[in-house]
């Protein structure tokens, strides 16, 4: 058998798992587990529920500008010698990175790449690397419902970090890809909406897109929530990202349906050209303009001298007919992590659009 027909062979099979693992029912049993568990939890009006840590799953690793892709030190929620140990700054800028779904129970290859963009654009910050991948290596609905808990411990954490330290509120910024969108959404609305910003990477459609605004990342979460979606493709419900607005700002690159670059044909160049390393990102095909939300957000962080500007448009055929070209109040706005945070009643949907890869302007 040929190079070529091995190749396509593992992509079909790779294909094959990830569409099973996420169009598949999740085993009653487990339903029931996650249903009950949740049901289960202190009610929200409580107060008590947030300063029990017995229960928490998730892992928080504070990584390091030199080693970006391992965690060497975790913060403990409950344990303050923790914070020391893993020389947490408590005078600086702290970023929470929260994973998406994941099908190899691994982290993905763009999480050393924001944490090391975002050191680099504010050297003394704490990055902080939310770990729920045992929950987020789930058949794709358990995985799913999973975000509440799993929002919840970043509650505790991040409510008990503040308190120890008396961290300012406004210094404390959280960016969730997919899954993590949403369980950085429940984590805001758990701390009664005083973390400052949410960056929402192309929160996750299936399931979210008609759930009410508890269940999902909205922008009375935050003091500022802004969203970049990035693969809303299909119909309600049924795309990878969200379609429906859930921030102060959505950017919808490109439409947001579907990103330069991510055809098919040259997704297989680009694997095909990393050898056996590619083989290694054939889900690539699949969630190639999902993750793209990522590399447009690192490449606000990395390229300053050239941001990408979006324009306030009701839809994206008005603005590709080049008619909302328009700076005037506050009708354009830079994507990415130099936005400027304005709020408005209603969520305001913004378009721009962008090259095949970095930097996209």
């Amino acid at each position: 058998m040929g190079k070529e027909n091995i190749c396509f062979l593992s992509v079909w099979i790779i294909l094959g798992k990830i569409f099973a693992t996420f169009s598949s029912e999740p085993e009653l049993t487990t339903t029931e587990f996650v249903n009950s568990t949740v049901t289960d939890a202190p009610l929200h009006t409580t107060t008590e529920w947030i300063k029990d840590f017995t229960d928490i799953v998730t892992k928080f690793s504070l990584r390091t500008q030199d080693i970006p892709d391992e965690d060497m030190c975790y913060i403990v929620p409950g344990r303050p010698e923790t914070i020391k140990e893993c020389e947490f700054n408590p005078e600086t800028q702290t970023f929470i990175m929260i994973h998406g779904w994941t099908v190899t129970g691994m982290f993905e290859s763009w999480v050393p790449k924001l944490v090391s963009a975002l050191y680099e654009r504010e050297p003394s910050a704490n990055v902080i690397v939310v770990d729920w991948l045992t929950r987020a290596n789930q058949h794709y609905p358990t995985s799913a419902a999973y975000t509440k808990l799993v929002g919840r411990d970043v509650a505790k954490f991040v409510t008990w970090i503040q308190k120890e330290l008396q961290l300012p509120w406004e210094r404390l910024h959280l960016l969730g890809y997919s899954l993590g969108a949403h369980v950085a959404g429940i984590a805001g609305d758990l701390t009664d909406h005083r973390i400052s910003r949410i960056t929402g990477l192309d929160p996750a459609g299936p399931t979210f897109e008609h759930a009410d605004n508890r269940n999902i990342l909205s922008k009375e979460d935050a003091q500022f929530v802004d969203v970049l979606h990035t693969n809303t493709r299909g119909s309600p419900d049924r795309s990878i990202g969200i379609q429906r607005p859930v921030g102060h700002i959505d950017i919808y690159p490109n439409g947001g349906t579907f990103q330069p670059g991510c055809d098919i044909q040259n997704t297989l160049m680009g694997i095909a050209l990393s050898g056996i390393k590619g083989l290694q990102n054939m889900d690539q095909l699949v969630k190639c303009s999902h993750e793209r939300s990522i590399h447009l957000f690192i490449d606000s962080l990395l390229n300053t001298q050239q941001q990408s500007m979006a324009y306030r448009c009701n839809s994206r055929e008005t603005f590709n007919k080049g008619m909302c070209l328009s700076c005037r109040k506050n009708r354009c706005n830079k994507l990415g992590y130099n936005i400027n945070k304005v709020r408005m009643t209603r969520s305001v949907k913004m378009f721009l659009k962008t090259r095949d890869m970095s930097p996209y302007k």
